[in-house]
């Protein structure tokens, strides 16, 4: 298929979505009865305020899909009018976002998360319109502002765009939402991609963000970009700064059949404890993301990421219960190249955005990061700053991804009930719920439990992880509702502290209280209330007496933690982590 023809394709994509959203504002507006649509909720001056917009988006797309011109078409607007609509846009999408502060994710109305995934769609739309890749190979172009098109800075406007709408919103919208960002992005992939190689006139000023005088190659592609030092058989480093030792190792076995794993959770060895936690080696053999589309390379996850420019959500800060823990939204190549492998060059072909706010707040809300607490000498060592990828539905963001990996068999097997807390069990599950886990050497899950049974695949590098048993959760220390957000489900215990392989970062019971003597009992009920989360050399010594099972996790192991079953994961070298709830 022709660059022209995904170029078609991706105008067409465009243009409906222009109409669709004039035309539902327009039923909103007239109509009587209003309560089943979704954006009738924001009220008629938005909605009022949409259909402006998606009306001027319409007509230019009606005059491109009209006439033969291929570059920089905006129609009827002015470039005053251009600007305005830019900002009627930005500014809807702010007023969304802003009552997205005023509940919890899962009680926002609807109404909310489409508006602001409809208002970046229609800026997408309009962004696409005066960039370069309307424009038919070759041509030379001039932005609005006279100066030589820019396709990186055009690139950068559009993913980030879409981006946010997936990642903050959702992208909320039955009839459109993220099945057509998704499309939209694949369609902007090809063309991005085609744009590339049929442009001869590229030069290193495009890379390191010079204005040459005409349109210039988007990027190299990573199969080319040996000059910039990835080298596409590169792969991640292995190493591991510290690996604790496995002191109760949990039983390995080679790949099962469904019929094998279903008979290991319907005969426990301790009925009253149910199944216990298994590592399948070998599970993941038949996944691409260990073979033919390899994770463990750089190159590869940049050449599904439009070079890095993706937007993901990243955890800063070693662990989530942590002070100085926080969340910020960056581009996947920035993650790569400042907290997973710092010998990739730099990265400098997005640089960042005027309108992208890096720093997100949850429903925690994180106090400010802070990159200066460092380990002391007589700690294992780890990164000043860490930051962790953690359970993001990455592979929703990025189908292609997605296809890189299998849902095991595993997860269509018939597991048992909680075996102690009846009450903790979730209504069935339609499918199950993936998500994924990447980052340095040093990043860390606390010790909690899962309302799913959990098969915990191993994609890259190598983790370490801890279980114990749920009949042994009155000993846990269970947190309780801290900032309005229910903790319920971690322990106050910071695992790798208690057994000083960390520095207490506060946040948590984790340090030793060296005035306490005696004052701790071997259920952990004293001192969990002291206003300087200070655990007694007692207490530690009753939590370390606690049974429980250890495994190193290899790239290709699948670990099945069954509901109910306390774990603490903690990666030792680079890692790749897939997680799979389901019930």
């Amino acid at each position: 298929m022709s660059a022209s023809r995904h170029r078609a394709q991706l105008i067409q994509h465009c243009a409906e979505a222009a109409r669709a959203i004039r035309d539902e504002c327009t039923a909103i507006r007239s109509a009587e009865e209003v309560e089943a649509v979704s954006l009738a909720g924001c009220g008629h001056a938005l909605v009022e305020l949409l259909s402006r917009q998606a009306q001027q988006i319409s007509l230019c797309y009606r005059e491109l899909e009209s006439t033969t011109a291929t570059a920089n078409v905006v129609g009827p607007i002015s470039r005053e009018k251009r600007a305005l609509v830019l900002k009627r846009l930005e500014d809807i999408a702010s007023i969304a976002y802003a009552k997205f502060y005023a509940y919890l994710f899962k009680d926002l109305p609807v109404c909310w998360r489409q508006l602001y995934t409809d208002a970046s769609i229609l800026k997408f739309c309009f962004v696409l319109l005066r960039s370069s890749f309307l424009a038919a190979p070759g041509t030379e172009l001039e932005d609005a502002d006279g100066a030589a098109g820019r396709d990186a800075e055009d690139l950068d406007a559009l993913v980030e765009t879409l981006d946010l709408a997936l990642i903050l919103a959702g992208a909320a919208g039955e009839s459109r939402g993220r099945r057509w960002i998704d499309k939209a992005l694949e369609l902007l992939r090809l063309v991005w991609l085609e744009t590339a190689e049929s442009n001869d006139s590229g030069s290193d000023a495009a890379i390191l963000g010079g204005r040459p005088a005409k349109r210039v190659k988007l990027a190299d592609t990573l199969a080319d970009n040996v000059r910039g030092g990835i080298h596409h058989d590169e792969t991640f480093s292995t190493e591991e700064p510290f690996t604790p030792p496995v002191k109760h190792p949990i039983k390995r076995v080679e790949a099962l059949s469904m019929e094998a794993f279903q008979t290991h959770m319907d005969r426990p060895q301790d009925p009253k404890l149910g199944p216990e936690p298994l590592v399948i080696r070998n599970a993941l053999k038949d996944w691409p993301a260990l073979s033919t589309h390899p994770w463990n390379k750089p190159s590869y996850l940049l050449s599904q990421t439009f070079d890095g420019r993706r937007l993901v959500p990243v955890e800063i800060g070693r662990s989530y219960v942590d002070e100085d823990w926080g969340q910020k939204i960056i581009h996947f190549g920035e993650f790569l190249r400042t907290y997973i492998d710092p010998s990739l060059p730099p990265i400098s072909l997005f640089p960042t955005s005027p309108h992208l706010n890096p720093n997100f707040l949850t429903d925690s809300d994180p106090n400010p990061i802070s990159d200066t607490t460092a380990p002391s000498s007589s700690s294992p060592q780890v990164p000043k700053q860490t930051a962790y990828l953690a359970q993001h539905p990455l592979l929703t963001q990025l189908p292609a991804l997605r296809n890189d990996i299998l849902i095991p068999d595993y997860c269509y097997t018939s597991p048992p009930l909680h075996p102690t807390d009846p009450a903790a069990d979730q209504p069935e599950l339609e499918a199950p719920l993936l998500n994924t886990w990447f980052g340095p050497p040093g990043t860390i899950t606390p010790l909690h439990t899962d309302p799913y049974h959990n098969i915990l695949a191993q994609a890259v590098g190598r983790k370490y992880v801890r279980l114990y048993a749920p009949t042994q959760t009155a000993r846990m220390a269970a947190r309780g509702r801290e900032g309005g957000v229910e903790m319920g489900n971690t322990s106050r215990v910071d695992v790798g502290v208690v057994e000083g392989w960390d520095e207490a970062r506060g946040g948590g019971y984790d340090g030793v209280d060296e005035g306490e003597d005696g004052a701790g009992d071997e259920d952990m009920d004293m001192n969990m209330d002291d206003e300087e989360g200070k655990m007694s050399e007692q207490d530690i010594a009753a939590f370390r007496e606690i049974p429980f099972v250890d495994c190193i996790l290899e790239p290709g192991d699948a670990l099945y933690i069954p509901i109910g079953w306390w774990h603490y994961v903690r990666g030792l070298s680079v890692s790749f982590s897939v997680s799979f709830w389901w019930n």
